[in-house]
């Protein structure tokens, strides 16, 4: 049997919250080493869901996920940190009370010693965050906190960084700059696994992109590819993407 290089794969999942109620219906996904994967769709379609599955978050019924060929099917979150997996959730995601510096020490509770190295590397990829360092985080714009939990997440050195839905919310100057962000997280070497409701600027930013639609993957090919293909365009990006040229 050929090893297996992907970074994150996952292979036919079936999963949801309830029981016989399934949002993956045979969801296969794959992130290779140094790539920025986005994961597209309609509401509803399991884009969310997919992310809490691998995170052990909800229950898988059937299939499997593997972490470097490693499978972890249903592993918690807080196991999978020290194996090198970052998570930004969507929400409460930064501890407001506590200043920027707090934050990214949180990150790497695991490994204290680490601190000031990662916390020079984070503050080289996000100069804001040294600039705000004694600031409490809830006194933060939006896009600032984004850029905190991106950067608490990037404290243990991650091999692959989970995002959901890191735009939402966010003014279209701000997410611009969060898409920004990850794609300067990506050029240091960390994969991506983006989840995102703004379906045309994820396909602009990422390498490869899946359209998912009823829990399964429904279209998969570089953003570009994507962006063109008539049938994403009709069914999810819809008349924007006509209006603004394709």
């Amino acid at each position: 049997m050929m090893e297996d290089t992907a970074i994150l794969r996952s292979s036919d999942l079936v999963a949801g919250y309830i029981p016989e109620v399934n949002i993956l219906n045979g969801c296969d996904v794959v992130v290779n080493a140094g790539e920025f994967v986005g994961i597209i769709g309609p509401n509803g379609a399991g884009k969310s869901t997919l992310l809490k599955a691998v995170l052990g978050q909800c229950k898988v019924r059937s299939g499997t996920v593997t972490l470097m060929g490693q499978d972890i099917t249903g592993r918690k979150a807080h196991e999978l940190v020290p194996m090198g997996v970052g998570y930004v959730p969507q929400n409460k995601n930064v501890f407001p009370s506590l200043t920027v510096k707090e934050n990214l020490e949180m990150g790497c509770f695991l490994k204290p010693s680490v601190f000031h190295d990662r916390f020079d590397y984070v503050v080289s990829l996000f100069p804001k965050l040294g600039d705000r360092a004694a600031q409490r985080a809830g006194a933060l714009s939006g896009g600032e906190r984004q850029m905190v939990a991106m950067g608490r997440a990037l404290m243990l050195e991650p091999k692959i960084l989970l995002l959901d839905e890191p735009s939402a919310g966010l003014s279209p100057a701000l997410q611009d700059e969060v898409f920004v962000q990850c794609r300067t997280i990506n050029s240091t070497g960390v994969a991506i696994l983006m989840v995102e409701q703004n379906a045309r600027r994820c396909l602009q930013v990422v390498n490869r992109g899946y359209v998912l639609d009823q829990g399964r993957s429904a279209y998969t090919g570089s953003g570009r590819e994507l962006l063109s293909d008539p049938n994403v365009i009709e069914l999810y990006l819809g008349t924007l993407a006509k209006s603004s040229g394709g």
